[in-house]
């Protein structure tokens, strides 16, 4: 029998308290097995980079590609913090140093239709025993946020059973890379069987011991590095997969050295110190997290987003502001602390009725927002919060929402901007159902309030 070990990790998002195990047991498992003669293929389904780490958000993720440089990975594919959490320009970058090859089928530079300069679309290895393993793979397909960014992302089905029907009879094992999420890698493995081995991310799900459908083998370790996952494929000698299993290992048991907390910390350390030295601005007084404040963060944010999108309203919520940002020099540092949240800029523009029914469920949603903890969909918060809006305001005694201080005219259109994390939550459907949206890129929201502060506030 042959043994082929595939060892994965995925959705890291920078938590690099865990890197110094993860790599120690990585280097350790791969020596063990390959002294065992079995044939060791390591990997990475993306979101490795979360720009919410200062070195990482310093670096434009450049300091991650070079912790993966120290594992020797054999191939990775990205995820949607990688595709777009970075401008096209960083993400046409990040890679330049890299040790290793990047998988992606389902992304194309949106002006040459091709794949970009720093991914392939296969790669095929051949085990000492002449078995030939090939790799693919594909991350979340979010149109919304990708083709404002540049980028052309198509839907798997679009092209994988063609990739898989010409790529086939070229291996004797497939194995899937999938930032996809487990909904859409149940469906892979159900329509598209002659893929052998679906490694699996994006919805943080963990397989412990695998998920088998019929003859292909799940595989999945969760998030945050806080499982490493393997999984073995026996072959014959005929280069037939006679069996398969997966496994997890929880990163908390494995081996901790006194070294690694300095390794951490000095992560920490290198990326508030880059981000430190950058200054932004001179403001004249302090800027709170608090409401009923002077001079409260939000109230600033607001403008920065209006002046941005060259809009004459915005809404945004007090949940996005972390800490205070005191009087004097402000710097990157202090910005990515008080709002580290990868969220981009959207326009939305609403008939009057629409706008009435936005307010409305915002105001609906009011008070059990206010202290809802939101996980995902880029918020890096503890809670929601106060909805705060700027140009608009709502009469709760007469019901009437108004525009710039007047009545709002139900067959008017107006435009307002905020996050584009409004999108995605639950509870403002008006905005995707009804509004005319317009993403804005490249900059996160504190880049605009960078600018802004930049612009009224220069240093002298």
């Amino acid at each position: 029998m042959e043994k082929i070990i595939l060892l994965h990790t995925n959705d890291l998002h920078s938590h690099l308290e865990n890197w110094p195990k993860i790599r120690r047991f990585l280097h350790e498992r791969r020596a063990e097995k390959q002294a065992q003669n079995n044939f060791v293929i390591t990997v990475d389904l993306g979101d490795f980079v979360d720009r919410s780490h200062p070195l990482t958000e310093a670096t434009n993720g450049q300091a991650n590609v070079t912790l993966m440089n120290q594992i020797g990975y054999d191939a990775v594919t990205i995820g949607n913090n990688e595709g777009v959490g970075n401008s096209k320009f960083d993400l046409n970058h990040l890679y330049d140093e890299a040790n290793f090859d990047v998988i992606l089928d389902n992304l194309y530079d949106k002006q040459t239709l091709q794949v970009p300069d720093w991914a392939q679309q296969y790669k095929i290895m051949e085990s000492a025993a002449g078995t030939k393993i090939g790799l693919i793979g594909f991350t979340a397909p979010f149109p919304l946020t990708y083709h404002p960014n540049g980028w052309d992302i198509r839907q798997v089905f679009d092209i994988l059973p063609d990739l898989v029907a010409s790529l086939r009879p070229k291996v004797d094992v497939l194995i899937l890379l999938s930032h996809l999420g487990v909904g859409a890698d149940r469906k892979i493995a159900k329509e598209l069987p002659a893929i052998d081995v679906i490694l699996g991310s994006h919805t943080h799900h963990l397989f412990e011991h695998g998920e088998q459908d019929g003859r292909v083998q799940l595989a999945a370790a969760g998030k945050y590095g806080r499982y490493v996952g393997e999984v073995q494929v026996e072959l014959d000698d005929a280069h037939q997969i006679v069996h398969t299993q997966a496994e997890t290992f929880a990163t908390e048991k494995m081996l901790e050295l006194p070294e690694d907390q300095a390794e951490i910390t000095g992560y920490l350390k290198k990326g508030h110190h880059l981000l430190a030295e950058a200054k932004v601005a001179d403001v004249p007084f302090k800027l709170t997290t608090a409401l009923d404040s002077e001079h409260p963060l939000i109230e600033i944010a607001l403008k920065a987003v209006k002046e941005r999108a060259k809009t004459e309203a915005a809404i945004l919520n007090s949940g996005l502001f972390l800490k205070d940002i005191p009087a004097g020099l402000v710097d990157q540092d202090q910005l990515h602390t008080a709002l580290p949240h990868p969220m981009h800029l959207i326009k939305v523009t609403l008939s009057g009725s629409d706008l009435i029914r936005l307010i409305l469920e915002m105001e609906k949603n009011r008070h059990f927002l206010l202290h809802f903890p939101v996980l995902g969909m880029g918020f890096r918060g503890k809670v929601f919060g106060q909805l705060v809006y700027d140009g608009i305001s709502y009469d709760a005694v007469n019901h009437i929402v108004r525009f710039l201080g007047e009545p709002v005219d139900p067959d008017g259109t107006y435009t307002l901007a905020t996050v584009d994390h409004y999108m995605f939550v639950p509870f403002f459907p008006t905005i995707e159902i009804a509004g005319q949206t317009e993403f804005l890129f490249p900059e996160f929201i504190r880049s605009v309030v960078a600018d802004y502060l930049n612009a009224h506030y220069p240093i002298k």
